[in-house]
């Protein structure tokens, strides 16, 4: 029903625009008495084989909702109704920002993609931990940026705020450096400016009661070489993950007319390469860290072939736009019947 009616008018409409609207429509049908009810029927795969333990936590099952769609921790209650094992909110920054100028948001119908320039649009750090306060049981990973007008030689603050205001509110940290949106933040990838972030991130997080997981979420436009000095990063800091991938600046084999917007690329075409990058993270460090594999996944048989790579976990986003909510359900399926 999802991409034989609804997505196809949805698709007529500005996707920014059809973004928030679905937001509106998910949030008024779960208000409904019994709706949440029949989402979570037609949606929630239950089943202890699905659980998995990672980095000291429970996931109901290792299918995650990517950063970027619940921005601003606004929907994270009703969208656990979809059989998402875990949510991550974000990218919040400390002071809230607009974001880059519309339109930002562009399908690749052609190819199954998107690409987005939004810039880390949120309503702040505090609007975020008021609404977290809401939460009702679901897992939840907080992604942390800095904001625009912040230098990098100062970015390091922007991330302690948002540590420090998250903390008591989400179950793990994912540091994005790795967005292609925000002038100069992937030049925190190197590895100077990297391991000194996340050396002073893992300071303020052992001085905490009980410490929570650090992930980084990486570029995957990164050379092999790269991808060694991340592998030495996780080593000599101590987090403990990564998130491989975030959106790519290739336009490698588009089709769509309009492949040339500029900002990053979601979905189908990123899957290849994002699987190759968990591949190799697994294979070169021997498995010593957990990988939440995200990027072009659109079918159980990608999320499989993630897993098999070296993920632990997995994330949707533009799947999820694409395919609609029965993929949670399908891959959450199919790792059963693998199990049986």
């Amino acid at each position: 029903m999802y991409k034989t009616i609804i997505r196809p008018i949805l698709f007529q409409f500005d996707p920014e625009k059809v973004h928030y609207f679905t937001f509106g429509l998910i949030r008024f049908l779960s208000k409904i008495p019994g709706v949440k009810s029949i989402f979570r029927r037609l949606y929630v795969v239950e089943d202890k084989k699905l659980e998995r333990t990672v980095f000291g936590l429970n996931f109901k099952n290792p299918v995650g909702l990517a950063a970027g769609f619940d921005k601003d921790a606004k929907l994270f209650n009703e969208l656990s109704n979809f059989g998402f094992g875990f949510i991550e909110v974000g990218t919040i920054t400390p002071k809230p920002q607009v974001g880059n100028p519309k339109k930002r948001l562009f399908r690749l119908k052609s190819d199954s993609a998107i690409v987005n320039r939004m810039g880390f649009n949120n309503g702040g750090l505090n609007e975020a931990v008021q609404r977290l306060k809401r939460n009702k049981g679901v897992l939840i990973g907080g992604n942390i940026g800095k904001n625009k007008i912040t230098p990098n030689d100062a970015a390091v603050n922007d991330y302690e705020l948002c540590f420090n205001g998250l903390f008591d509110y989400v179950d793990y940290f994912v540091v994005n450096v790795s967005s292609p949106n925000t002038p100069g933040l992937r030049e925190l990838q190197d590895k100077e400016p990297l391991t000194k972030l996340l050396k002073q991130l893992q300071v303020l997080n052992f001085q905490k009661e009980k410490s929570k997981p650090i992930l980084l979420k990486i570029a995957p436009d990164l050379t092999d070489e790269q991808l060694l000095d991340i592998i030495e990063i996780v080593k000599e800091t101590k987090i403990d993950g990564l998130i491989a991938t975030n959106t790519t600046i290739s336009r490698e084999g588009l089709l769509s007319e309009n492949k040339k917007e500029i900002g990053g690329l979601s979905g189908k075409p990123l899957n290849n390469r994002s699987t190759e990058v968990i591949r190799f993270l697994h294979e070169k460090s021997n498995g010593a860290f957990p990988i939440i594999g995200v990027g072009g996944i659109h079918s159980a048989e990608d999320a499989i072939e993630k897993l098999n790579a070296g993920a632990t976990l997995v994330q949707l986003y533009t799947g999820f736009v694409y395919e609609g909510p029965a993929l949670i359900k399908e891959i959450n399926k199919a790792l059963l019947s693998s199990v049986n």
